[in-house]
């Protein structure tokens, strides 16, 4: 059964929360941390921003998001199956073996995933490929990559943004989920890179910082990419909480590893409103 969009992002998100607990306590999965700090942004983009639906998904000219921290692939699933682009059901095969529901999204098994990642820094690249190939062949849509803050201690985001800068790709937006943890620690004990928003000008982008839990401002920012950024890539440096909607998970490093017990999911579905 394919679900109905649903067109409030809260909602959105929060039905995705939900689901994403009840699947990582079934499979003690990972990542969920990760997963519910993005979920807001990644709720206002399916819909208010892709107009992505079963019909289109292989329309060249079709909007195209790019999940780089493809670590969070129960978040992603449950997002696909909440924006209807895969069976609601499918959200039980994630991790069975022999299913095509992995720890990590891959690309050409799922439908509405753009590309397999694994090792971070990949999904800028393949970004700006894309919004390039756009761009030489006339083609309508913007392309869209949500990437970790610190996935952003890769090289290879900086070549990637270098080239978007230098080939004026304001047809792709980079949106960084900068929930100040990653898999070691703080991302200033681990490797600190300073203002994020400065670091992307810098290097010719226009960029802007934004509270990655207020919906309105995600819509605003995501709204501006295609309306006042002519030139120009847009960097959107959401500043999001670790572990976002669950109070004992909130900013606390270990919910990159740990999936709830009985009674933490339990705790975490009532907080959830479920």
């Amino acid at each position: 059964m394919y679900k109905e969009l649903i067109s409030d992002p809260k909602e959105f998100a929060r039905r995705v929360r939900v689901d994403v607990a009840k699947i990582n306590h079934r499979t003690r999965d990972s990542h969920i941390g990760g997963g519910y700090s993005a979920v807001d942004v990644m709720a206002v983009l399916y819909t208010r921003i892709l107009g992505l639906n079963r019909q289109n998904l292989h329309d060249p000219n079709r909007n195209i998001f790019i999940l780089s921290k493809g670590h969070i692939a129960t978040t992603m699933f449950a997002v696909l199956a909440h924006a209807g682009l895969i069976p609601y059901e499918d959200l039980d095969k994630h991790l069975v073996n022999g299913e095509n529901y992995a720890g990590h999204t891959r690309k050409f098994t799922v439908p509405g995933i753009e590309m397999s990642a694994g090792s971070l820094g990949h999904g800028s690249c393949v970004g700006c490929g894309m919004a390039y190939g756009k761009r030489v062949q006339g083609l309508k849509g913007n392309v869209y990559v949500l990437m970790g803050d610190g996935e952003c201690n890769e090289g290879s985001v900086w070549e990637s943004v270098m080239f978007a800068a230098r080939f004026k790709l304001s047809n792709l937006v980079f949106i960084v989920d900068r929930n100040h943890l990653q898999a070691y620690g703080r991302d200033e004990q681990v490797l600190d890179m300073g203002n994020l928003e400065d670091k992307f000008r810098s290097f010719g982008c226009d960029a802007v910082t934004i509270d990655g839990h207020d919906y309105e401002q995600i819509q605003g920012a995501l709204e501006r990419a295609v309306s006042e950024t002519p030139g120009k890539p847009l960097v959107i440096v959401a500043d999001t909480v670790k572990g976002k909607g669950v109070s004992f998970m909130e900013d606390k490093l270990e919910w990159h590893f740990k999936s709830p017990d009985e009674e933490q999911l339990k705790i975490a579905l009532e907080e959830l409103g479920e």
